[in-house]
């Protein structure tokens, strides 16, 4: 359905079966408010009615609790503390953990110790010591016999106490007296019993404490005589092992010959190292004389002075050498005033050469002594190798043995050492079949004492709860029947909220979805002649004026009374659809107007359904945002598509951007995005243009006209536009004198401020 059904003017008889036919009114539900909210007056005023069915079911639960808990016989409650810390020291542990440092105990370990302290076992104790089923209060046998309990027992509530064991039927007293439980981030233990004697409660208390101890040491005791039980036995066989492990390899080292020298090790090893030992030594001497006679021979070959240690050593050399210096200092002397040719001359070359000759002859028989050193380091060495060879013969021989009697000393150890780590723990357990030097896991930190508080029943929160109960349903029941009764069905054509929460959310998150009345629509409408139309109409707001194009004094305050007004009825103004017959334009500088007047009161916000015209872009801060077009194609949300006027605190939501598909303004999610802005804002106004291609639902459900005509418009055209438009569901339309042109634009009032 479209509404421009003014251009055409063809089609008279459907617009006046569309004027009378009258939109059928909404129902509303019964106890609800416009808003669809429920009616708390009338919800107060169902229960004030109604106070009787309250107060008197509420007493008498405040009576009957009163009177239970003073007859119930009171229970007093006394509690003992116990610290789980592990209190065995270093000098009580085995000598394997004395180096290890032990980790604390962790939550498991102290759930498995309140096991423990819940055992059957422990349980048996405390009564016999305490003479518990001696007590008619933990017997019910010596209170006499109960029909009521007999009853119950009958139909499987609870059981006959008769016929239980009496130790059953003392046990389970006492479970249901005693609590124990760990202190939540500890390695605490609570103790807790309850009595009607308190002096009983505490004693018991401390007995369970004292118990639980008792039994940890007698665990610990009687595992250490466990153990020494079984290492008495496991010491006698290993020491008969050992004598025999030890006698074998005795016997195998007498057969073998294989006797142990010092350092361990048999005699033949020790002769081989000693032999290989002199070996090297005499391979060393024969290397360093052969290389020392090398040396001397060379040099005496070569001419060169003899400079060798072993030759330089010799006293004779020594001497000679003096000579010699003595001789070449008087010859160098006797050359400084003799010639060559003098007989002393001559004397003295002579015996220089003489010395010389002494001296070479003294190096060849070192060389020689050198030599005679080698050959006979040599024989040494040719010696030991035949010892040698001779011994690694017979150890060869002997290898078989030695490896046997290796692993018989192996064996041998073994047994010895297993023997002697039995003996140690052995002497330990011995030791730690003492009580005392059993230590338990834990300590009583807090002994209980006696109470003299009862610990049940809690009379004062037992007679509020059993009353507050009682006035919270009786009052609950009332005020459902009264709900029931006052909701009535919904109303079709609604958004639902998934719906609505799918396009809104950063909106619905601040308002929650509330119920929207959708007025019925006349079915789509031909195009009607203005000129033809002759029903009757209602009387327009505004007289046109047939004024020039621009607005004097008298046109702005027009608007500001419009606005005025639409601010002054609040609700029922909640929709504005600003549409008629001027240009586009004209239409949109009209809607801007209107809505920057209302935001001095109120907020405010402007729908662009036409397109992105110039005046809305050149008003946004932000012309380039996306719009509605962008929201249903899901390319945007909310907080993207809003934005502010320059000129004032109203918000703007436009169409699109530029070249964007008309078609998406035809989706049906684009009725839920308006209901979503109606939640929100005060006032909504539609920028509709004239309205040429927009559903008429859009535009009209719950929402006012306001109609901005061409200046050549007649008032007849006028009035039956006005007919028309209220025959499509508008609630009321108003037509203006004129529409706003740029120059009439109004700036921001004092009253503005920044959104």
């Amino acid at each position: 359905m479209r509404l421009a059904f003014w251009r055409a003017g063809k089609d008279k008889p459907v617009v006046q079966r569309a004027v009378a036919r009258p939109a059928p009114p909404a129902q509303k539900p019964v106890g609800t408010s416009e808003s669809g909210d429920l009616d708390l007056h009338a919800l107060g005023q169902a229960l004030m009615r109604r106070r009787n069915w309250i107060i008197i079911p509420t007493v008498l639960a405040l009576v009957l609790s009163l009177a239970a808990v003073n007859m119930i016989t009171p229970r007093y409650k006394s509690e003992a503390r116990i610290l789980v810390d592990g209190r065995e020291n270093v000098f009580l542990r085995p000598n394997g953990e004395r180096n290890e440092e032990r980790s604390a105990l962790d939550a498991e370990a102290v759930t498995s110790q309140v096991q423990l302290v819940q055992s059957r076992d422990l349980a048996r104790e405390i009564i016999k010591k305490n003479k518990l089923a001696e007590r008619p209060e933990f017997d019910p046998v010596l209170q006499g016999s109960s029909p009521l309990r007999s009853l119950l027992a009958l139909v499987g509530i609870g059981r006959d106490p008769f016929s239980l064991t009496p130790e059953e039927r003392v046990l389970e007293a006492y479970y249901d007296r005693f609590t124990a439980y760990a202190v939540d981030k500890s390695r605490v233990i609570v103790v807790e019993f309850q009595s009607r004697d308190p002096e009983l409660a505490a004693r018991v208390a401390n007995s369970i404490a004292e118990g639980y101890l008792v039994l940890q040491q007698d665990a610990r005791q009687q595992q250490a005589k466990s153990a020494s039980q079984w290492l008495s036995g496991e010491i006698d066989h290993l020491r008969k092992r050992v004598a025999e492990a030890e006698s074998r390899v005795e016997d195998f080292r007498s057969k073998s010959s294989l006797f142990v020298g010092t350092n361990n090790t048999t005699l033949s090893n020790q002769q081989m190292g000693e032999i290989n030992t002199q070996l090297n030594n005499a391979r060393a001497l024969k290397s360093d004389a052969e290389s020392k006679a090398r040396l001397i021979k060379e040099m005496l070959q070569s001419g060169r002075p003899i400079e060798a240690s072993e030759v330089l050593n010799s006293e004779l050399v020594r001497r000679l050498s003096e000579q010699r210096v003595t001789l070449r200092a008087q010859l160098a002397e006797q050359s400084s005033t003799l010639l060559g040719g003098h007989p002393r001359i001559k004397e003295l070359k002579a015996q220089l050469a003489d010395l010389d000759r002494q001296l070479r002859e003294e190096a060849g028989k070192v060389s020689r002594s050198l030599e005679n050193d080698a050959r006979i380091a040599g024989g040494r060495v040719e010696g030991l190798t035949a010892s040698l060879d001779q011994l690694k013969k017979q150890a060869s021989s002997t290898n078989g043995q030695d490896v046997q009697l290796r692993a018989l000393e192996r064996e041998a150890k073994a047994q010895r050492d297993l023997l002697e780590s039995y003996l140690a723990k052995y002497r330990e357990a011995n030791t730690r079949e003492n009580i005392e030097a059993a230590p338990a896991d834990g300590r009583v930190i807090s002994r209980a004492t006696v109470s003299n508080t009862p610990a049940y029943p809690k009379k004062l929160p037992i007679v509020l709860i059993a009353t507050l109960a009682t006035l919270l349903l009786t009052s609950g029941a009332i005020a459902t029947g009264e709900l029931l009764r006052m909701t009535a069905p919904r109303t079709q054509g609604r958004a639902s909220p998934e719906v609505v929460r799918e396009i809104a959310p950063e909106i619905l998150l601040a308002f929650p979805p509330e119920p929207v009345r959708a007025p019925a629509i006349a079915p789509e409408l031909p195009a009607a002649d203005f000129a033809a139309a002759d029903h009757a109409s209602e009387p327009v707001l505004h007289e046109p004026r047939a004024d020039g194009p621009r607005m004097d004094a008298a046109d702005i305050s027009e608007i500001e009374q419009l606005a005025d007004a639409l601010v002054g009825e609040g609700h029922a103004s909640h929709k504005v659809t600003v549409l008629g017959t001027a240009s586009s334009e004209s239409i949109t500088l009209t809607a801007l107007t209107l809505a920057r007047l209302m935001a001095r009161q109120a907020k405010v916000v402007v729908v662009d359904l036409v397109a992105s015209s110039p005046a809305m872009a050149a008003a946004s801060v932000d012309p380039v945002a996306p719009g509605l077009a962008e929201l249903m194609q899901g390319e945007a949300s909310f907080a993207q598509i809003i934005t502010k006027d320059m000129m004032s605190r109203v918000h703007l939501v436009s169409a699109g951007r530029p070249g964007f598909d008309r078609a998406q303004l035809q989706s049906p999610r684009l009725t839920l995005a308006i209901d979503a802005l109606l939640r929100v804002y005060d006032h909504v106004l539609l920028d509709a243009g004239t309205a040429s291609d927009l559903p008429a639902e859009l535009l009209t459900s719950q929402a006012r006209a306001v109609v901005v005509p061409e200046a050549s418009m007649t008032q007849e055209a006028r009035a039956s536009m006005c007919d028309q438009l209220k025959a499509v569901g508008f609630s009321e339309v108003i037509m203006l004198s004129k529409p706003c042109h740029a120059p009439d634009a109004v700036e921001p009032g004092p009253r503005v401020v920044a959104a």
